[in-house]
Formats: structure tokens, C-alpha cells, sequence
């Protein structure tokens, strides 16, 4: 299954941010960015270096950076925030709902760094709480992007997309398989790999670590069907029921916590149209640390491993 999704390196998911960013600004005068003193670290420079004028650099002042978006979203601006997934919402909570989604302003909150795979930094700046707190926020749109390809795709096409949006990638270098000519549909569910035994649902990194574990079930003859859920909200709900009504049982992964993440999405939907068994790849109501974010994927169990056996316990639930 692999095999259709070759590899073509390893590169970061906020890389694909910065040059989807550069991209759309070359082609739209009306795209700005602003960042709360981590242009570096969302890779800006190439927009920097050629768009001085639609560039502001807030500092460490992640609520003023906010309202600023929203302000130039008045003139017709379209304003990316750029800060980590954990100042983009938990820091700014309050400026988001106020300024931004209660008055459907056209602001695009930019949010690196999400996750256990910021590593190293640890607990305080590892947020598994934001899909939940953005996707609760009325016309709020949440995406979550699995590369470096898509992550530039979406960010690109953010920018034609009218009302507020929240768009959530990773620190690592991670594989990077979505082909370059993909369109990215906000809110259309990307279909990896078909099959009649479990639905799997994944966004972001743990797409990849679902394609490794589809591998080895299907060598023991567990057929999975695969589905790439890179827009949180709105949910591509005909997807989700098409396939559980096929597969008759539910594995979600993601690098979020178990409450109010894709898997709460996916069991409301399914509550309401097809209920079925349905098993949690996700952060069990903890904090995470400080580690290799490979080795945090592990003991948290967020790989390919725990989607396995995620996959077998429900199986065997079903029967």
C-alpha cells in the first residue's frame, strides 16, 4: 500500500506552511503575515525577504497580533498569524472568540509546533487540547494537514476560502507522500487505501504512522479502509458513514487528546447515523514531556503499533 504513496523525502510540515504562504502571496496582493517573534521558525523568510511591505512583526504579543489580523481583515486584507500551536489558542483564547470567530472575521491562525513531535520543549509547549477548543468555535474551520505537500496545498487554499480558519501542522521532518499535483478540498476526506474490515481515521502525522500499520495488516489479511480526514471541521460526514456502514467498526489516530479531538467528531457522527465499535488511537488525558519525538509517539502510544493493535481489539469487539 506503500508502494502507491512513494516517499519523496523527509521534509517539515510548517516548510510546506512557508512555502505555500510564499506561493499564495506571489499570486494574491491581498495575503499579509504576521508573526509573534517566530519568523524563523515558521519559515517566512522568503516571504520576508520579498514582501517587506505585507510582512509585521508583532513580538511576543500573541493577543495583539490577533487583533491586529482582525483589523486589517476590515480593509481586505487576508491576514495569516503565525505563532506555535500552543500561543495560536490556549494564550489567545479569548481574542479568537471575541475579535475573530464571533465576528466571522477572514483570519487565517497559523499554528506550528503541534503535538507531542514539538519534543524537547516539553509539557508547556506541547498542545493536545487545540483541535477541541477551535473546532467548538462557531464557523471556526480546522484543518490539519498529514505533510509537507498538503501542508503547502492547504495553506494555499486557505486563502480563497472566506471566514475564519485554523490551521494546525508539525515541528519534525516527517515523510512526506501526498502527491505535488493533489488538489487540497477543505472538507473533502482524503481516501488512502480501501477495505472492508475497520475504517481508520487520521489527521495529521498519525496519517503516515496509519499507512505503516494498513501495511502490515493487510500481509495478515486485515483489510482497512483508510481515510486521510485533514479537515476537522466542517467534517466530511458522508465519508465517515459511507465507511463505517461498510466496515461495521471505528479506529481513530491522532496527535491530540482522546476528548475533543477527530475521534469525538467521528463517534458524534457516528452515534447519530451508523453506531459501531470504535477504538482511540490518542493522548489518554495527560500532558506529554520533554523527549525524542519519536520516542514520545511511542510511549504515549501514537505509532503505527498501537493503530494495530487499536485495529485487532476492535475487530474482535465487532465479532
Amino acid at each position: 500500500m506503500l508502494s502507491d504513496f512513494p516517499v519523496q523525502n523527509e521534509k517539515e510540515t510548517r516548510a510546506g506552511f512557508g512555502e505555500g504562504i510564499y506561493e499564495i502571496a506571489k499570486q494574491n496582493p491581498h495575503v499579509v503575515a504576521l508573526t509573534a517573534d517566530l519568523a524563523g521558525s515558521l519559515k517566512l523568510n522568503a516571504f520576508i525577504k520579498d514582501f517587506p511591505e505585507r510582512f509585521i512583526q508583532c513580538g511576543i504579543a500573541e493577543a495583539n497580533m490577533i487583533g491586529i489580523a482582525a483589523g486589517m481583515t476590515i480593509g481586505g486584507k487576508i491576514p495569516y498569524t503565525t505563532t506555535f500551536a500552543n500561543f495560536s489558542t490556549s494564550r489567545v483564547y479569548d481574542q479568537i472568540r471575541q475579535s475573530v470567530a464571533y465576528s466571522g472575521k477572514n483570519v487565517k491562525i497559523c499554528a506550528s509546533h503541534a503535538g507531542l513531535t514539538l519534543g524537547e520543549d516539553g509539557a508547556t509547549h506541547q498542545v493536545l487540547e487545540d483541535i477541541g477548543m477551535m473546532k467548538m468555535l462557531p464557523e471556526m474551520t480546522v484543518i490539519v494537514p498529514c505533510d509537507f505537500n498538503q501542508t503547502k496545498a492547504a495553506t494555499m487554499a486557505i486563502a480563497s476560502y472566506e471566514g475564519p480558519v485554523y490551521l494546525r501542522f508539525g515541528r519534525p521532518k516527517w515523510p512526506n507522500f501526498t502527491p505535488l499535483d493533489k488538489p487540497f478540498e477543505i472538507g473533502k476526506a482524503q481516501q488512502i487505501h480501501e477495505g472492508s474490515d475497520v475504517s481508520i481515521f487520521a489527521c495529521g502525522h498519525l496519517v503516515w504512522e496509519a499507512m505503516k500499520a494498513v501495511e502490515i495488516l493487510e500481509k495478515e489479511g486485515i483489510h482497512c479502509d483508510l481515510i486521510n480526514i485533514h479537515t476537522i471541521k466542517p467534517l466530511d460526514t458522508a465519508a465517515i458513514i459511507q465507511s463505517i456502514q461498510k466496515t461495521k467498526c471505528i479506529v481513530t489516530a491522532e496527535e491530540h487528546q482522546q476528548n475533543g479531538g477527530l475521534g469525538d467528531s467521528v463517534a458524534q457522527v457516528a452515534s447519530m447515523h451508523c453506531p459501531a465499535p470504535h477504538e482511540y488511537v490518542a493522548v489518554k488525558d495527560t500532558f506529554g514531556e520533554s523527549g525524542k519525538p519519536m520516542d514520545l509517539l511511542e510511549k504515549y502510544g501514537l505509532n503505527a503499533a498501537s493503530i494495530i493493535a487499536s485495529v485487532k481489539k476492535v475487530i474482535e469487539r465487532k465479532a
